[in-house]
């Protein structure tokens, strides 16, 4: 088989293709303003699991991931943008800022286990690129100068706008804030800046050939993938918020530019909750990965609850959740030790034919599942199987396990549910059991008592 999964642009799952036998991929990769949530983080996570994915299977991939260090964000600009804020408020020069929360999150990315890209390109590095990208879309007119001496994309020349999203231009309404607040040059209301002129900015602005100023947002995208993946991309992966406008802006420059379809497959992971609501600062849900480290819990339990869902599902993250998922993993990696020290893998073809249709992870969580408990397959089979899963699932289970006690409220419940037995009231010792179990525990009643183990 080969790993086919959904393209946004045509509703179809699709095979991958590659060029040479290599797959080209581009991820949109952070604004370093502050931290990375988990949400951000489960993106990152779904271009490691496909890079894994054809990587084991014999192919190569060639993997670039941006790094927006020039400020500016889509609808969230008013007035000054995000990343000049934050060094103001913290103080520092704004690319001091950017080199930060750029180490922070390359720190996140290694305790998630995801994969490093061969090449993290910076916006604020990569100027000439995108001037020479807006000097070729004016020549070919599909960028004008505005009023206001900014450079827009014309998106009326552009006949396929919306290929991606669904959107129309005729059904656009004037009003809605793409990308700046301060667009009055620009000839219709759906196009956007490529190049904005500094006005009273001072800081994060470079010259060119239509004065001081700085790049937009979605013109650092075109410019940097088509530069460094030879004007085409085989895999683009984002976040579903950029659909609209990111990705549909940087599809109609890309192509513009080149003269042909940039871009085989527009894959974008959903968006992710906690606890049933949408993280933001307002609701005070907003969490980290330093938030699930500080609360004793693997990192990778994230990514393995991010396994448990699929990539293009809207997901609820919860702590239960999470903390059920670092037991598995203690379990898992008990197990895998208990079946031996060969490092040997065997592929299973059903939970590779998962994987390859559209990432199916949580069957083929499901079938790792049942490998464990089947009576048929020996310990030695199981390990080498569950050795080739974690190249896939890159959750480190080769790795010891933690000796791990209980907590005070664990040891409560046991210690209650054991006077219950004893005293037969074996509805509440019932409603205990299930309470232990949700709790992480597994629990064994036998002719010497209650034994528990973490599942």
């Amino acid at each position: 088989m080969t790993l086919a999964i959904y393209d946004t642009a045509s509703r179809v799952v699709k095979a991958i293709q590659s060029q040479n036998g290599v797959t080209s991929m581009y991820c949109c990769g952070p604004t370093v303003y502050r931290d990375a949530h988990v949400g951000n983080l489960r993106t990152f996570l779904l271009s490691d699991l496909i890079r894994r994915v054809i990587e084991v299977t014999g192919g190569k991939v060639e993997l670039i991931q941006n790094i927006t260090d020039v400020g500016h964000m889509s609808v969230d600009v008013i007035g000054e943008d995000k990343l000049l804020a934050q060094a103001t408020a913290e103080n520092k020069d704004p690319f001091e800022i950017a080199r930060i929360y750029e180490a922070k999150f390359h720190k996140d990315l290694a305790l998630l286990n995801v994969m490093k890209a061969d090449n993290y390109p910076r916006a604020s590095e990569s100027i000439d690129l995108m001037i020479a990208m807006i000097t070729d879309l004016i020549s070919k007119n599909f960028a004008y100068i505005g009023s206001d001496g900014s450079v827009y994309f014309d998106s009326k020349a552009f006949v396929s706008y919306g290929n991606i999203s669904g959107n129309r231009l005729e059904a656009l309404k004037p009003g809605h804030r793409y990308e700046y607040s301060d667009e009055s040059g620009k000839r219709f209301h759906a196009d956007w800046a490529l190049w904005k002129t500094a006005g009273e900015r001072t800081e994060m602005i470079w010259e060119s050939p239509w004065g001081f100023g700085f790049p937009g947002w979605h013109i650092e995208c075109s410019a940097m993938s088509m530069h460094l993946l030879s004007d085409h991309v085989n895999v683009h992966v984002g976040g579903i918020d950029l659909r609209f406008p990111h990705h549909e802006n940087e599809r109609a420059q890309s192509n513009a530019t080149t003269g042909a379809e940039t871009v085989d497959l527009w894959v974008h992971g959903e968006h992710l909750l906690f606890e049933g609501r949408k993280m933001s600062k307002s609701s005070g849900n907003v969490v980290l990965l330093s938030d699930i480290v500080s609360r004793g819990l693997d990192p990778l339990s994230a990514r393995l609850c991010f396994l448990e869902n699929r990539f293009r599902s809207q997901m609820d993250l919860t702590w239960s959740a999470l903390e059920i998922a670092d037991a598995q993993l203690d379990k898992w990696r008990t197990k895998t030790t208990l079946w031996g020290a060969s490092t040997e893998f065997k592929v299973d073809l059903a939970f590779l034919e998962a994987i390859e249709l559209d990432l199916d992870t949580p069957r083929a969580l499901q079938r790792l599942r049942l490998i464990e408990k089947s009576s048929e397959i020996s310990d030695s089979e199981k390990r080498a199987i569950f050795i080739y899963a974690d190249k896939v699932l890159g959750l480190d289970l080769t790795r010891p396990a933690l000796v791990r006690g209980i907590s005070i409220e664990q040891q409560e419940m046991l210690d209650a549910r054991f006077i219950a037995r004893s005293e037969k009231r074996w509805s509440d010792s019932d409603a205990l059991r299930l309470a232990l179990e949700k709790s992480g525990l597994e629990i064994k009643d036998g002719a010497s008592g209650q034994e528990w183990s973490w599942r």
